[in-house]
C-alpha cells in the first residue's frame, strides 16, 4: 500500500520527466557505455581499462599513408580556400580509390573500415581541408549508405551501394529546416501517399531544407519528411510519422545547386526546395514497411554517430594547433630567446599539447566501444559537444602564440583558417548548446541512472511491481553512496579502490570521488527537481560539464594505459587530468548554488558550497607542470609524433631550401616545418657560441652576430657555420606573412591604387631607404 500510494503521488505531481514518444525513441536508441559508471557513482576502472582498444590494421594504415597523403599532396588547402572548386583531378581520385566507401561492405565494393581507421582518415583531412573532408564526411557518416546498410531492403542495397561505394552517387542528407533546426522532429516537410492512374503508390513530397552539405553537387537525397496517408493505403492511421526517403536530383519539382556561404573555409552548402515534387514509395529506405520509422532510424544511428566525424574534425584541428604552434614558438625569437622559452607562451603550449593528447584518447576510446558493438548516445553528445568546443578554444590559443601570423592572411597562416573555421562544428548535428544543456544531462539522468528509467516506465505504464523493486534499489543504492561520499569527502578519495598507476592512481581516486557526488546529485536533482528539468537548462548544462569532463580525464588515463604507460607521457597526463578536475570542481560549485529555492537548494548554496571550495578537487598545482608539458611539441621526436598524430604533414629536404627559388616557392606548413628543423640541427652550434660568450671567448651579441668571430677563433667550424646561416634564413622566411599587390587584395587588374585614395598625392619613399629599412628588420628579427 505505501508504494502504491507513493507511486500514485509521483505520477499526480509529475516528479520524473515526461517523456515524449520522439525523446522514448532516442532515450531507448543505442547502449549504456562508461558514461553508466559514473553515474553508478562507483566506476570500476580496472574493467573500463581493460576493454579493447582500437588499432589501425596493415589495410587501414596502408590506405591512409597511401591514398590519403596522397590526396592531401593532390590538393593545396589554401587555393582550395581561395577557389573553393575542387579540381576534378581530386574527385576523380576519391571515386578510384573509394574514399566515398568507407561504411560499405566489401561485397558491395566498398572499403569495409574500421569506426577507428574512418574517424582517423577524417581527423587528417579536416585538418588539411574543411571543404575537402566534407567529400569524405557526408558519404561516410550519417545519411544514405548508412541507412541503406542497416535498414535498406535488399534490392535496394543492390541497387545504390555499389553505386554509393563507386561516386556514381554523390548523398547528402536533408533534415534541417528554417523552422527545424535542434527541433529536428519538428519538421515541416510533408509527404502524402497516394495512388497514381495505374495503382501505384506514391509519395507527393513539399519542403525547404537548408544548411545541407554538399546539397550544392549532391545527386542523391536522404530526405527526411513527415508521411501523411489521408487515405489509410498502408493501414498505419492517417499521420505516419517521420519517414526518410531517397530522392534523386533532376526530379521535377527539385530545386537545387544554390550555395550558403559557411563561415572559414566555404565548403559546398546549401539549400534543398521541393514542390510537388513525387517519388515512388519503394524510394522510402526500407520499403513501405519502414514508412514511418524515420526517426527511429536517424535516433539509432545518431548514437554512437555524433561520435565520429565532428569528434574526429575536433581532433584533427586539435593536432593542427599543436604542431603549427609549437614549431612557430620555437623558430620565432623575441629578446634574443625563442619565444617557447617564455613562461607566458609556455602556458599557452601547455595547454594546447595536454588538450590534443586528451582529444585523441578520447577519440580512440570512443571508436573502440563503436567498434566493440556499443552505440552510446550521451557519450556521443559529449564527444561531440566538449571536444569540438575544445577545438574552438586551442585554435585560440594557438592564434595567441602565433600573434600576427595568425591573423594575416594568405598561403603562409597555418592557422587563421581552421580558426575562423571553428564554429561550424559547434553549431551543426545539434548545435553545443543545446546538446549541453539537454541531451547530455537530460538523456543521460533518465538513461545512464541506475533505477531513473525503470521508475519513469514503471510511472507511465502504472506498472506497480516494477516501480516498487526499482524503488527499493533507488533507495539502497542512494544510502550506499551517500555513505561512500561521504568517507571519499573526508579523505580526498584516498579510500577509492582503483588501478595502481604509478603517478596516476591519485587523480582516478579523484575521479572516484567526483563519481559518487556526481551520483549523490543526479539523485538529489531527480528527487527535487524531477519533471521540471527540462526547464532548468542552467542546472543541466553544470551537470553536463561535471559528466563530460570526467569523461574526458577517464579517457586521457585509458589512453596513457592502452600505450604502455610511456613515462615520457605522463605529464601530459597529469596536466590533463588536473585541467579536467578544475572544470568538474567549477562545475559542482555551480551546481551547488543553482540548485533551487528548496530547503535542500538552500542548504547546497551555504553549507554544500562553503564545503566544496573548503575542500577543492585540485590545488592550484597545474602551473608546475607547464615548462615540461609544453616543450613536447617544441621539439621533434616520438613523443611529438604521438601528440600530432596522423596529421597531413608535408615532407621537408632541407638541402633543397638551400636554393633561393626554391625557398621563396615553399610555403606555409612546409616552410614552418622547414625552420623548425633547421633550428633544431643548429642547437648545438648555438650552444658553443653561448657557452664562449659566457667564458667571455666572445663579446657580447646575438648569436648570429658572434658566428664569424666563432668561426674565425675555432669555436665553430664552416659546416656549424652554415647550420647556422640556413636556420636563420629559413627562420626568417617562416615568420614572414603574406603580402598582396594592389590588384591581388582588391581581385582587379585595373586598380593600382586604392580606391578613393589618390597614388599622386603620396610622397615617393627613396628606393635605398626602403633597402636600409629591411635590412635593419632582418637584423632585428635575427
Amino acid at each position: 500500500m505505501v508504494f502504491k500510494a507513493i507511486m500514485n503521488g509521483l505520477i499526480k505531481a509529475k516528479a520524473m520527466p515526461q517523456i515524449s514518444p520522439t525523446e522514448r525513441q532516442a532515450l531507448e536508441a543505442g547502449t549504456v557505455w562508461i558514461d553508466g559508471q559514473v553515474f553508478s557513482g562507483k566506476p570500476d576502472f580496472a574493467k573500463m581499462f581493460s576493454e579493447p582498444y582500437a588499432k589501425l590494421n596493415k589495410r587501414e594504415r596502408d590506405f591512409i599513408d597511401g591514398p590519403v597523403k596522397n590526396l592531401c599532396d593532390m590538393v593545396d588547402s589554401y587555393e582550395l580556400a581561395r577557389t573553393r572548386i575542387v579540381p576534378k583531378q581530386a574527385i576523380d581520385y576519391m571515386k578510384s580509390q573509394g574514399f566515398f566507401s568507407f561504411l560499405i561492405p566489401q561485397s558491395y565494393g566498398g572499403q569495409e573500415f574500421s569506426v577507428n581507421a574512418i574517424s582517423t582518415i577524417m581527423a587528417m583531412l579536416s585538418a588539411h581541408s574543411p571543404l575537402l573532408s566534407t567529400f569524405v564526411v557526408i558519404p561516410n557518416s550519417l545519411g544514405a549508405a548508412e541507412l541503406l546498410k542497416h535498414y535498406g531492403k535488399q534490392s535496394q542495397k543492390d541497387h545504390y551501394l555499389p553505386r554509393l561505394a563507386s561516386g556514381e552517387y554523390l548523398p547528402c542528407f536533408g533534415l534541417t529546416e528554417p523552422t527545424a533546426g535542434s527541433d529536428a522532429a519538428s519538421i515541416l516537410a510533408r509527404g502524402v501517399l497516394f495512388k497514381n492512374a495505374e495503382g501505384k503508390l506514391q509519395i507527393k513530397l513539399n519542403f525547404r531544407k537548408r544548411y545541407i552539405t554538399l546539397a550544392p553537387v549532391a545527386n542523391l537525397i536522404s530526405l527526411a519528411f513527415k508521411l501523411q496517408d489521408p487515405d489509410n493505403l498502408l493501414g498505419k492511421g492517417s499521420d505516419v510519422g517521420i519517414t526518410v526517403a531517397l530522392v534523386h536530383r533532376g526530379t521535377p519539382g527539385l530545386e537545387m545547386g544554390k550555395h550558403h556561404q559557411p563561415i572559414g573555409d566555404a565548403f559546398y552548402n546549401g539549400p534543398i526546395v521541393g514542390k510537388d515534387v513525387v517519388i515512388d514509395a519503394d524510394e522510402i529506405i526500407g520499403g513501405v514497411e519502414c514508412a514511418g520509422q524515420g526517426w527511429r532510424m536517424l535516433m539509432e544511428q545518431l548514437a554512437g554517430g555524433r561520435a565520429v566525424s565532428l569528434p574526429a574534425g575536433a581532433v584533427g584541428g586539435v593536432r593542427a594547433a599543436a604542431a603549427a604552434a609549437g614549431a612557430y614558438a620555437r623558430v620565432r625569437q623575441q629578446f634574443g630567446m625563442p619565444i617557447a622559452e617564455m613562461e607566458g607562451i609556455q602556458e599557452k603550449l601547455a595547454e594546447i599539447a595536454a588538450m590534443a593528447y586528451l582529444a585523441e584518447g578520447a577519440r580512440v576510446y570512443a571508436v573502440s566501444a563503436l567498434d566493440n558493438g556499443e552505440q552510446p548516445p550521451v557519450v556521443s553528445a559529449v564527444w561531440k559537444a566538449y571536444l569540438t568546443e575544445l577545438s574552438r578554444v586551442q585554435a585560440t590559443n594557438a592564434m595567441d602564440v602565433m600573434a600576427g601570423a595568425g591573423v594575416m592572411q594568405g598561403p603562409n597562416n597555418i592557422i587563421g583558417r581552421g580558426y575562423c573555421s571553428a564554429p561550424v562544428a559547434i553549431t551543426v548535428e545539434g548545435a553545443n548548446i543545446m546538446t549541453r544543456s539537454l541531451i547530455t544531462f537530460g538523456q543521460g539522468a533518465v538513461r545512464c541512472h541506475p533505477y531513473a528509467f525503470k521508475i519513469a516506465n514503471a510511472l507511465e505504464a502504472n506498472d506497480l511491481p516494477t516501480f516498487s523493486s526499482a524503488l527499493k534499489g533507488w533507495i539502497g543504492h542512494m544510502v550506499v553512496n551517500t555513505g561512500r561520499l561521504i568517507g571519499l569527502t573526508a579523505t580526498r578519495g584516498y579510500l577509492a579502490s582503483v588501478p595502481k598507476i604509478d603517478g596516476v592512481t591519485p587523480y582516478l581516486r579523484k575521479l572516484a570521488w567526483t563519481s559518487s557526488r556526481y551520483a549523490y546529485l543526479t539523485d538529489m536533482a531527480l528527487l527535487t527537481v524531477g519533471g521540471k528539468l527540462k526547464a532548468r537548462q542552467q542546472l543541466t548544462g553544470h551537470f553536463a560539464d561535471a559528466l563530460g569532463w570526467q569523461l574526458l580525464a577517464i579517457s586521457t588515463v585509458r589512453r596513457y594505459v592502452a600505450e604502455g604507460e610511456q613515462r615520457e607521457d605522463l605529464p601530459l597526463v597529469q596536466y590533463a587530468c588536473e585541467y579536467a578536475l578544475e572544470k568538474i570542481q567549477k562545475a559542482f560549485e555551480s551546481i551547488y548554488a543553482n540548485f533551487g529555492k528548496n530547503p535542500l537548494g538552500l542548504w547546497m548554496r551555504t553549507v554544500g558550497y562553503l564545503g566544496l571550495r573548503l575542500n577543492p578537487l585540485v590545488g592550484s598545482t597545474r602551473d608546475r607542470l607547464v615548462p615540461v608539458v609544453a616543450k613536447t611539441i617544441t621539439k621533434s621526436g616520438a613523443q611529438m609524433d604521438r601528440i600530432a598524430g596522423d596529421l597531413y604533414l608535408p615532407k621537408v629536404n632541407l638541402a633543397e631550401l638551400d636554393n633561393d627559388e626554391v625557398l621563396a616557392n615553399t610555403t606555409g606548413v612546409k616552410r614552418l616545418l622547414a625552420a623548425f628543423e633547421a633550428v633544431q640541427a643548429a642547437e648545438g652550434v648555438q650552444r658553443k657560441i653561448m657557452a664562449a660568450r659566457r667564458a667571455k671567448q666572445l663579446e657580447k651579441g646575438s648569436v648570429q652576430e658572434l658566428a664569424d668571430a666563432a668561426l674565425a677563433k675555432g669555436i665553430i667550424t664552416a659546416d656549424d657555420k652554415k647550420l647556422l646561416d640556413r636556420a636563420n634564413r629559413i627562420s626568417l622566411e617562416a615568420i614572414m606573412v603574406d603580402e598582396f599587390t594592389p590588384q591581388e587584395f582588391f581581385g582587379d587588374d585595373s586598380i593600382t591604387y586604392a580606391p578613393g585614395f589618390d597614388s599622386a598625392n603620396v610622397p615617393n619613399v627613396p628606393h635605398g631607404a626602403v633597402v636600409q629599412q629591411a635590412e635593419r628588420l632582418r637584423v632585428v628579427n635575427s
